[in-house]
């Protein structure tokens, strides 16, 4: 199961460590350049990781309890439309 939250805060930690760098002239602006496009580059895979694991899980919920899904939705469509005639 792909963590997107540790991700997204180990990408803002280098992110903050390559700026502290920058602005300390051990890194030229080309090679920030160069770093944070890598870091987007894993961020995205990560976050591509996290939308396929999320969209299997659906898949399987579905062909695993499609008649319940269908059921709880029917009836809920039905108590609402009884909840809003006057």
């Amino acid at each position: 199961m792909p963590n997107l939250l540790a991700a997204t805060q180990d990408y803002w930690r280098k992110l903050n460590e390559l700026q502290a760098a920058y602005q300390r002239g051990e890194v030229s602006l080309p090679e920030v350049d160069a770093r944070v496009a890598e870091l987007m580059s894993e961020l995205g895979q990560e976050r591509r990781a996290a939308i396929a694991f999320t969209l299997a899980n659906m898949r399987h919920l579905w062909h695993q309890q499609r008649e319940m899904i269908m059921g709880v939705s029917l009836l809920s469509v039905l108590t609402y439309a009884w909840a809003v005639m006057p």
